[in-house]
């Protein structure tokens, strides 16, 4: 096989590693996208029952990759959002944050959504879909990297199969404790949160109208996000549901009604009558940030380079936002003839990515700490901050605007262009 056969292979095709190789291959770069699993398994309803927030500036790059059609009928709108503090009980403090995606809207111009929920299963059949039909890239799944080999010149993996692929650049997109990152060496700051979000699925009688609460309780977040309405017409939202490991264990246990009970209590009644829907998913939460985000002939994204907790539901826009800023550090370098494995390259996209990943992997840990516990000097500061944000419009705008990812240094795709 000649050793330039591809200028990117892709270890890991969720989320992230097929949305890096659609616009990868979409660009120009000849693309190899391996994974275990096979690919038609990941966008099967049972895979993972989870949901995404898509920022405005996501659903952008969505946009300009084609993508956007494809799932645009199973989006949801995220008009508002609530953000309160609450007691053991689930009642919300009459002190709130409330934010309203009109305030984000320059001048003249109409107010977009702050973002959209998605279900992973069509965001995952979406994107194989558009994999299928681009001729840059070749789907390597089921198989599995079993070595891999990288220096100055070159990179080669070969896979459980026996096949051997040469390539300029691999990308791990392996998620939070991929082989990759270890295998180069490549040191993580990573602790556990002792905390298990509960993810479900809740029908109410009355509609969200596009409005995502988050309430946080004292053993963490409880977020309710709007989803789009069922077949049989039922109004759904899909749950984040953050507790204490231990009591998150014995929740799962319980049969139906008991279980339904501690959920409704929480959730509240201002949807009118409420009840868990389809199964119920449960994930350990912690914070992973690796040291560097390049080696050799290396890059991370995604997960691989941070993961981090769901309080503010930026995970994966963080990712796209890595995918973003490679491609075109990529595709800038490919057109001046240079090498787009080389250190310069890498060291761009490092150096793009680092600012923007850090605050959010930082605010987002302090917003947990600061809000998952039932310290009342601290309860009273937070809503009293709540409140004091909600009274001063500027600073509302500006959240609104971040959360939406119009805060930064954008890369071409994010901005809605073609690099």
């Amino acid at each position: 096989m000649d050793k330039e056969r591809f200028d990117l292979a892709i270890v890991g095709a969720g989320l992230n590693g097929s949305l890096l190789a659609l616009a990868a291959g979409e660009a120009g770069l000849s693309t190899a996208l391996i994974d275990r699993v096979a690919l038609t398994t990941m966008s099967q309803a049972g895979f993972d029952g989870r949901t995404t927030a898509i920022a405005y500036t996501s659903q952008r790059l969505f946009a300009a990759l084609g993508l956007w059609d494809e799932v645009a009928a199973e989006a949801e709108p995220i008009r508002d959002i609530r953000i309160s503090d609450a007691g053991h009980d689930g009642r919300a403090s009459p002190l709130f944050l409330h934010f309203d995606h009109r305030e984000a809207a320059d001048e003249g111009t109409e107010a977009a959504p702050m973002g959209w929920i998605v279900e992973n299963r069509f965001l995952r059949a979406a994107l194989l879909r558009r994999l299928a039909t681009c001729p840059q890239v070749e789907l390597i799944a089921p198989d599995e990297v079993t070595d891999s080999k990288r220096d100055l010149d070159k990179a080669e993996l070969t896979l459980k199969s026996g096949r051997r692929i040469a390539t300029r650049l691999i990308a791990s997109a392996e998620g939070r404790f991929g082989s990759m990152r270890e295998d180069a060496g490549i040191g993580a700051r990573a602790w556990s949160y002792d905390q298990i979000a509960i993810v479900l699925v809740a029908k109410h009688e009355r509609p969200h109208r596009g409005v995502a609460q988050e309430k946080f309780l004292p053993g963490g977040p409880f977020a309710i996000l709007p989803m789009t309405d069922s077949s049989t017409g039922e109004h759904r939202s899909s749950i984040v549901w953050t507790e204490r490991a231990d009591l998150a264990r014995r929740l799962l246990e319980l049969d139906g009604p008991r279980f339904q009970a501690e959920f409704a209590r929480r959730f509240g009644d201002h949807l009118g009558a409420v009840a868990p829907i389809g199964p119920r998913w449960w994930y350990p939460l912690g914070l992973v940030h690796a040291e560097r985000y390049i080696d050799t002939r290396l890059v991370l994204v995604g997960d691989a380079a941070h993961g981090i907790h769901p309080i503010a539901g930026q995970g994966y826009n963080l990712g796209v936002r890595d995918i973003a800023a490679l491609v075109e550090v990529l595709i800038d370098t490919k057109r001046l003839g240079l090498d787009v494995g080389g250190a310069d390259a890498l060291e761009r996209y490092a150096q793009w990515r680092r600012a923007d990943n850090f605050t959010m992997v930082a605010a987002t840990d302090l917003l947990n700490r600061l809000f998952s516990n039932d310290i009342t000097p601290l309860r009273l500061a937070r809503d009293l901050g709540l409140a004091a944000v909600n009274r001063v419009p500027p600073l509302r705008r500006f959240f609104v605007r971040h959360a939406m990812g119009l805060v930064g240094d954008l890369p071409k795709l994010i901005r809605g262009e073609r690099p």
